[in-house]
């Protein structure tokens, strides 16, 4: 289905939102079709420059230095080392992105969480079950959010029973995908 770029837990579809910031450090995590970037709230780390790099990674995550330097206006070395930096900073990386559901995978689902108390330690227990893919801290009428991806309902069936036995966990709604009609990463680096 193309390439992303992700940060954090390597993720191909996006990156992971989980985890606590330091108030002196202001940062957000913005996920794009070929690239996540980290951006300081006080100002981004990347240029105008690399922002050109990340959009045409988003387009071909392949494209040879040359191609991408012919469109950004830098030589080959120079678009490698900003490449390099960029990954190296832990801004971006390069991965492939599939549609789960043409590889065996038969079931995709959003499932809201409740919690009482604090979420730190309760988002750490679902970061660490393999089934979840995506899991983010929301506000709103669930406290976390897990995009999950199995290979039957039997499994499905499973997971929220294994998630609501996590202490601070109150209740599960479980959102089964009919169908995945759009999937773009292409929001980030503007």
């Amino acid at each position: 289905m193309g390439n992303a770029v992700t940060t954090g837990s390597g993720k191909a579809r996006k990156a992971s939102v989980v985890g606590r910031i330091p108030d002196e450090i202001s940062c957000e995590t913005v996920t794009t079709a070929a690239v996540s970037v980290a951006v300081d709230k006080l100002g981004p780390h990347i240029d105008h420059i690399d922002r050109s790099i990340i959009e045409q990674l988003q387009r071909d995550g392949r494209a040879p230095y040359t191609r991408l330097g012919a469109a950004v206006g830098l030589s080959e070395a120079a678009v490698r080392q900003r490449v390099q930096r960029l990954t190296d900073a832990g801004l971006m990386q390069v991965v492939a992105v599939t549609n789960p559901l043409s590889h065996g995978k038969r079931r995709m689902a959003m499932i809201g969480v409740r919690t009482e108390g604090p979420t730190d330690d309760i988002a750490k227990t679902l970061q660490a079950m393999h089934d979840i893919d995506y899991l983010v801290v929301t506000a709103g009428s669930f406290d976390l959010m897990c995009e999950v991806v199995v290979e039957n309902d039997l499994t499905l069936l499973e997971l929220p029973n294994r998630i609501r036995a996590v202490p601070g966990v109150m209740n599960t709604e479980t959102f089964i995908y009919l169908d995945l009609v759009k999937q773009t990463f292409t929001w980030g680096a503007h």
